[in-house]
């Protein structure tokens, strides 16, 4: 083992070491000496033994090949972007995920036929030639870009043409939530470009986003899946309209704390999204109105998860239309939404079988009638699961009853019964009663059996 480890790592030395000084010469050189050094390397039988025999050390050898891309291609990459990149091939090493199937894919870009006398002449691929930077595989850049942070990538945009075109085409994913000022700028220049992305997250901690950007967004990114915009206080109407028209693949959409969208502009991207799985309006009191949610009942039949947290305006008429369009309802936050009563906690306990996790902080006006038909139905569902051999765990997993204060205590211990997945138990809190001192008798049946076994533990003290 340990001569094998040093034969690996002379090999390693003996591929680097070269490159430190061509990389010093790299801009000097009219005829590209590193070439002929590259496919010599790449021809040399140890290496290819060691390549083959040493599975076990395929980290390494990802890392030298990708290694040899950058420096071959070019130092600027490296120096502008502070060494990312670099340091990024060296975690790389450290990554249980790379499989000996990457590493074969990657020496099959490098298999270079021809010698010496092809330098200045590009080297022969089986795919093409290696003339300049731009030549390198398409996939090979995207996955050494994947392990650097997003503002990395747009640097590496900036090298060179060739770069840039296949970053644009193949950059599915972007985030600009690192980006303090001038993000709006930025989007408006990078959309036009990046039109393959299916998920940009635009998440700010101080409003930066305009209207003229999103619709950039809208008229360039058609592909678009998973969108956040979450405190973009800026925006108004139009970025909604926008979206629905240039967005209709949306799967998910996150408009946290964009208080100034109207619930109408709200309802006329339902009617378009029509694909939305996944919706957080958060604070969003004017667009989330019952009109809204009676377009999302209506148009958005595949919604499994919805946050209206604090949105005061919702009442029972809304959730009503929600349980009776989106049955597969899986989380709703309902936190803040006074107006609500049981009615519609008795609808999503009927209408809604998958209903996994349900917030009603502060919704005083929720009694044991809500409590006791979420327990029915999910005793219904259970059994009707077993008859077709479900999951014991179907039910609630979570419920946030909090300052609930006119719930007692036998209408949510029925509840906790009909669910086992919801606890009161220590580290396991799922069952969450802050502010409700009358139900402190609630436990789950994991924390009834540890209480009695403590109890029956005997007593040996004399």
């Amino acid at each position: 083992m340990s001569r094998t480890v040093s034969s690996l790592c002379y090999s390693f030395l003996f591929i680097s070491s070269p490159f430190l000084h061509f990389y010093c010469s790299f801009h000097r050189s009219e005829n590209r000496p590193f070439v002929p050094l590259i496919s010599s390397i790449i021809k040399n039988q140890a290496f290819w033994h060691i390549a083959t025999s040493c599975k076990g050390y395929s980290k390494v050898l990802e890392f030298v090949v990708l290694s040899l891309f950058l420096v071959w291609h070019h130092c600027y990459f490296v120096c502008k972007s502070k060494g990312k990149v670099y340091l990024a091939l060296m975690e790389m090493v450290g990554k249980e995920g790379l499989r000996t199937g990457v590493l074969n894919l990657s020496f099959g870009k490098l298999m270079m036929v021809g010698g010496g006398e092809n330098s200045g002449k590009g080297v022969n691929l089986k795919a093409g030639v290696i003339t300049d930077w731009k030549d390198i595989p398409v996939e090979l850049l995207m996955q050494i870009l994947s392990l650097v942070d997003d503002q990395t990538v747009i640097i590496a945009s900036e090298v060179c043409r060739g770069w840039r075109e296949a970053i644009c085409f193949g950059l599915t994913r972007l985030s600009l939530s690192w980006c303090s000022k001038n993000m709006n700028n930025l989007v408006l220049s990078l959309t036009p470009k990046v039109t393959k992305l299916q998920t940009l997250i635009l998440r700010q901690d101080k409003p930066q986003l305009e209207d003229n950007a999103v619709a950039s967004i809208a008229n360039f990114c058609h592909d678009l899946q998973i969108l956040d915009l979450s405190k973009s206080f800026k925006l108004t109407d139009r970025s909604l309209y926008a979206i629905a028209l240039g967005c209709w693949h949306l799967t998910k959409l996150n408009i946290s704390g964009c208080s100034a969208f109207s619930d109408s502009a709200l309802a006329y991207l339902a009617s378009l999204c029509r694909e939305l799985k996944v919706l957080n309006l958060c604070g969003c009191v004017k667009a989330a109105s019952d009109t809204a949610l009676q377009a999302i009942g209506r148009y958005c039949n595949q919604l499994q998860s919805l946050n209206l947290g604090w949105c005061e305006n919702v009442s029972d008429v809304g959730v009503t239309s929600l349980a009776y369009g989106c049955p597969d309802l899986r989380t709703l936050d309902l936190c803040g939404c006074v107006l609500i009563t049981d009615d519609s906690v008795i609808a999503l306990a009927t209408r809604c079988p998958h209903l996994r996790s349900l917030g009603l902080y502060y919704c005083q006006n929720i009694t044991d009638r809500a409590m006791y038909s979420l327990a029915q139905s999910k005793v219904k569902n259970r059994m009707w699961g077993s008859v077709k051999g479900g999951n014991d765990e179907d039910g609630l997993r979570t419920l946030n009853i909090s300052q609930c204060t006119a719930l007692t205590p036998s209408a949510v211990q029925a509840v906790c019964d009909s669910s086992p997945a919801l606890h009161t138990c220590s580290g396991r809190h799922s069952l969450i009663m802050s502010g409700c001192l009358s139900l402190t008798s609630v436990h789950c049946a994991c924390a009834v059996q540890a209480h009695r076994g403590i109890s029956t533990i005997p007593n040996t003290a004399h």
